[in-house]
């Protein structure tokens, strides 16, 4: 790999290579080089960059120095000098009736010779011709027969297909262009719809030409015998492109055509046989694999490139019968009521909480905590206990003045038992008797 840059003269599609000799070059830029002519200004065209050896032409002429102020001062006088002298050439053509058409006038950057590019049908004679522009321009006069292809090339212009032309953009070389390549491609053979502004075939011919010869060797040719999957016919229209063939079979009474695949026909070599011989089995027809269809996008979907929202925890969602059943509970709590269910259940569990909360017994504490759901409903039980409790202590309050005017007593449970046989030996005794000691009682239980 060697550093080169690439460099193009009067910006014409040709391009060719120098070495940089130790210049910072970049695209676009104007430079001076060598050439077998001397010195010449050029474009460049892509600055440096590395290249193989192998696909180059050794030794590389170097680029002498990135244009100056006064080299571009010179390269603007040079091109008054050429518009001069192709009036000057033009008129000496008409004077010497010479049957030649100027195409350009080219000046060296160093003003001392002076090219003059013609075009004409045949061989000219302009031998005084060029001692005429001698004596006017005192340099070397140097006169050049090109094509009309090459003619293209230097004036430059619009294609048909809208674009400048490829000969002045990228083409470098001159490509060989025939009418079989606009066969082969199914286009018109019109010459006027095929040839470019030069009358030549056009070069854009000559760019799909391997890719049609390589579709060409799958399908048979129009008008050729073939053996289909339904049998026998003649090829009536080809589309290389799609790869298609419609057939008309000979079993067929009508003109009705059918249309197979590449692969599902092949040409019988030899062309149709005589009659009575049987024509030779040469398909081999192998289906296709379906295409599977991808899944449609989904356009309203995350892409991956993004990140994804961040998840936020799912809600308990209960079943929609455990959903009534928790609203009839929860009316039930707000009105006072209490399900059928609920209070079959928890009926044991009342008669242990009010055993728990007489007198004489302290509550037991429960293990577990109730969960967060029936913290109410326990709450609602025992609000419920208190106020039975206390309707309870009211009636008993009423029936024993004495008890009820009594402080109640803060002992031990012994004494709580004692103090609850005294109060209901008092209770019974008749009416009639004197009350005495409280350890003196007629009957004991």
């Amino acid at each position: 790999m060697i550093e080169v840059v690439t460099i193009r003269f009067k910006n014409r599609g040709k391009c060719y290579t120098f070495a940089p000799n130790g210049l910072d070059i970049h695209t676009g830029d104007k430079v001076i080089v060598e050439t077998s002519k001397g010195l010449e200004i050029a474009e460049c065209s892509h600055g440096n960059h590395m290249a193989e050896e192998t696909g180059l032409v050794l030794p590389l002429r170097p680029v002498a120095r990135v244009a100056t102020a006064d080299d571009l001062r010179v390269a603007e006088l040079n091109k008054k000098r050429e518009k001069e002298a192709f009036q000057i050439c033009q008129e000496k053509i008409a004077e010497h009736g010479l049957e030649m058409k100027l195409v350009d006038v080219e000046c060296n950057f160093e003003g001392n010779k002076t090219m003059f590019f013609f075009t004409a049908d045949g061989r000219v004679d302009f031998r005084e011709l060029v001692k005429d522009l001698a004596g006017i321009f005192r340099n070397r006069i140097e006169l050049r027969q090109i094509g009309v292809r090459d003619e293209a090339r230097m004036i430059g212009g619009i294609g048909i297909c809208g674009r400048p032309y490829c000969c002045s953009q990228f083409l470098e070389d001159f490509q060989p262009v025939s009418t079989k390549m606009a066969k082969i491609q199914s286009l018109s053979l019109n010459p006027t719809k095929i040839s470019g502004s030069c009358g030549r075939l056009m070069c854009c011919l000559r760019y799909e030409q391997d890719a049609y010869e390589d579709l060409i060797k799958k399908v048979p040719k129009q008008g050729a015998f073939v053996e289909t999957i339904d049998g026998y016919g003649t090829a009536a229209q080809v589309n290389l492109l799609r790869q298609t063939v419609k057939v008309k079979l000979d079993q067929d009474k009508d003109d009705t055509l059918h249309l197979y695949k590449s692969n599902e026909l092949a040409a019988v070599p030899g062309g149709r046989p005589r009659d009575g011989e049987e024509p030779p089995h040469v398909l081999h027809y192998v289906p296709e694999e379906p295409e599977i269809p991808e899944p449609p996008e989904d356009e309203w979907g995350l892409s991956m490139l993004s990140e994804p929202a961040a998840e936020e925890p799912p809600l308990p969602v209960q079943p929609p019968e455990e959903n009534k059943k928790s609203r009839r509970r929860n009316r039930g709590k707000n009105r006072g009521e209490k399900p059928k269910a609920e209070a079959a259940e928890k009926k044991p569990e009342l008669k242990k909480s009010e055993q728990d909360r007489k007198p004489g017994k302290k509550p037991q504490k429960k293990q577990e905590e109730p969960a967060a759901g029936e913290q109410k409903s326990q709450e609602h039980r025992k609000s419920s206990n208190r106020r039975r409790s206390h309707v309870k202590a009211v009636k008993a309050e009423n029936k024993d003045p004495e008890n009820a005017a009594g402080e109640q007593p803060k002992a031990e449970s012994g004494q709580k038992a004692e103090g609850q046989r005294r109060g209901g030996n008092r209770r019974r005794r008749p009416r009639g008797k004197p009350q005495g000691g409280e350890g003196k009682s007629g009957s004991g239980e």
